[in-house]
């Protein structure tokens, strides 16, 4: 059930921030799923485990003194990268491009950092995946929010080995409960619609 919630948008409460450390001429970042699969640990940039998908990024300089500054980096997609003649070619990063694999999530910067920019970081917003419960006594990686939306959608998922007759029914709670925990996800903000003044003629 947490893995088909990964499935329908951004859950708030899964997004954090990293501070990601550029090294010269290095293109290409791998942040793995977990430290390991029992009989091998893998290292992972700054020790981060779990991420899903990067939303936005920022290059920063001076990080730790108060004269830092952020300079936005676009998001391209595969055709935009594989575009690239000379993707190891050195400057200041502004672009990079997020790969999603099964073991890992690889981001790839362009152009890669040069000697004046190796001492900056890559500073970006990221998703990471619901952790699973695991064992009964572990607290569940949710907000008090969604725990409605949980106990309906167990139910749901349970009645379709148990009680196929209470499918229907199940899930039409389980989605209302779900719509009504995203409503209140997130963080509110104003929004100012102002129309445009059209003259004809002019």
């Amino acid at each position: 059930m947490l893995q088909e919630w990964g499935n329908r948008g951004i859950h708030y409460w899964e997004i954090d921030e990293l501070d990601l450390d550029l090294i010269e001429g290095q293109a290409e970042y791998k942040f793995f799923r977990s430290s390991g699969d029992g009989t091998s640990a893998v290292s992972t940039p700054n020790g981060v485990y779990g991420i899903s998908d990067v939303l936005e990024a920022q290059l920063r300089s001076n990080r730790t003194q108060t004269t830092q500054s952020d300079s936005p980096m676009t998001k391209v997609d595969r055709s935009t990268y594989a575009g690239f003649s000379n993707k190891l070619s050195k400057g200041t990063p502004n672009q990079y491009w997020v790969q999603r694999f099964i073991d890992h999530v690889s981001i790839s910067v362009y152009p890669t950092p040069d000697s004046t920019n190796a001492s900056k970081d890559m500073h970006f917003y990221y998703i990471k995946r619901i952790q699973d419960a695991g064992s009964y006594t572990n607290a569940t990686d949710m907000p008090f929010r969604f725990v409605p939306c949980m106990v309906s959608g167990l139910a749901y998922y349970l009645s379709m080995k148990y009680a196929p007759q209470l499918m229907q029914g199940m899930k039409l709670v389980y989605e209302d409960e779900f719509q009504r925990a995203l409503q209140e996800d997130g963080s509110a903000s104003s929004t100012y619609i102002t129309p445009k003044a059209y003259y004809p003629g002019s």
